[in-house]
């Protein structure tokens, strides 16, 4: 009698998956930056959801006080011992200029790592050789960044927003404020983005890190101020004439405030940008800086396919 035998077939273990190719060479070879945003974004969020939870105690603080209280305000002695609206005041404001000045290390960064320091060492050049065409490896090694610093930059911004909820102006500065403006909206994330592909550029125009470090932190720095100067003109301004006196509406950026007196009456002529200007300003802007980034990007390609033998 012959016994039957049976065979069991282990089952397949499934590996997890992960990014291949040349996606995973670059998240590995910048595993320390990656690392490093990975901790920032972390780091940002923690606080961020911390100063979301003192928010209205710090909107307790920032009240106005007389001396004696009177008239439904209370009295100032009871509100010298509140320093909860200042530890937010300036926690909010250190997240608002962390957002609008990203852009210059992420421009040095990637200037010098991303791809200067690639072409210095001939890193790039074994890459080439490996069945890796040039423009795929710069698109590759753009995108990825790409990616996660507009997801990474993007989710900050909304989080920045919850947490300042419709605190006023006083604490948290007004909408026009550089830092406030910025870190309050999408140009944050175009501004990442022109950092990278200014930086990724000057990488490429002078293929070692440290220049090309330099350069890109300096083109960075010069779009952040050009911007600036150039705001309140992306959108026509409102103008207002009155005689006697003139008041604008809350939370105005006033550009240009003129005073004349004839006949003994005195006109005044005001140009300003209401709060409503927001997002228009923030739209435009944004396009300018993708408009930048865009024109950069293509640049670094040409200047890529050119300098190939």
């Amino acid at each position: 009698m012959t016994a039957a035998v049976t065979t069991t077939t282990a089952p397949a273990t499934r590996t997890p998956r992960r990014p291949r190719g040349l996606v995973w060479t670059v998240l590995r070879v910048h595993r320390t930056a990656l690392i490093f945003w990975g901790l920032a974004l972390a780091s940002a969020t923690g606080l961020l959801i911390w100063l979301y939870a003192i928010g209205d105690e710090a909107r307790k603080g920032n009240v106005a006080c007389t001396t004696p209280a009177h008239d439904g305000f209370p009295a100032c002695a009871s509100l010298e011992s509140v320093t909860v609206d200042d530890v937010y005041a300036g926690w909010i404001e250190l997240v608002a200029s962390a957002l609008t000045y990203a852009i210059l290390p992420i421009a040095a960064w990637a200037g010098a790592a991303l791809i200067g320091r690639e072409l210095e060492n001939g890193t790039a050049r074994l890459a080439w050789t490996q069945s890796v065409t040039p423009a795929r490896w710069l698109a590759t090694k753009l995108a990825v960044p790409a990616v996660l610093l507009a997801t990474g930059t993007g989710t900050i911004v909304l989080l920045n927003n919850w947490a300042r909820g419709d605190s006023d102006a006083g604490l948290v500065g007004e909408w026009y404020y550089t830092d406030v403006f910025v870190g309050t909206g999408p140009a944050a994330v175009a501004y990442a983005l022109a950092g990278l592909a200014l930086g990724a550029l000057a990488g490429l125009v002078w293929r070692r890190a440290l220049p090309a470090a330099g350069v890109g932190f300096a083109a960075s720095l010069v779009l952040c101020v050009v911007m600036e100067r150039l705001r309140e003109d992306l959108w026509p301004k409102v103008t207002r004439t009155a005689t006697g006196d003139l008041e604008v509406p809350r939370s105005t950026f006033v550009a240009d405030w003129d005073t004349k007196v004839t006949d003994g009456v005195r006109h005044i002529t005001a140009t300003y940008h209401p709060e409503s200007h927001f997002w228009p300003i923030q739209y435009v802007e944004t396009g300018i800086l993708l408009a930048v980034a865009a024109a950069a990007t293509l640049a670094a390609f040409r200047l890529l396919h050119r300098r190939l033998p």
